[in-house]
């Protein structure tokens, strides 16, 4: 797998799926391991986000979250990650007001 400069290689699991949102640096692939990159492109745009949240409010779309953290942990979350320890989807919450 060839990476751009300054790209830390992420942990990849075989026959796995990168998606990526940054388009501009496009997402790594380990063709030996069979793991694809894949680019999304996504806008903000209100309807959609409509849609995809009354999918979730009745039981048409799921997202599997693994944990939520809050905002004051990026720091920390973002040390796992670069240690490979992460796995999952994230939500981080923001602080209370």
């Amino acid at each position: 797998m060839t990476e751009p400069a300054g790209r830390r290689r992420a942990q990849l699991r075989p026959d796995g799926v990168v998606v990526n949102t940054t388009v501009w640096m496009p997402a790594p692939a380990d063709e030996d391991r069979g793991v694809r990159g894949i680019d999304l492109f996504v806008r903000s745009d209100a309807d959609q986000l409509t849609l995809l949240v009354a999918l979730i409010d009745r039981g048409e779309l799921s997202v599997d979250v693994a944990e939520r953290v809050q905002l004051t942990e990026l720091p920390a979350l973002h040390a796992r990650a670069a240690e490979g320890a992460l796995h999952g989807k994230v939500v981080v919450l923001p602080a209370a007001a």
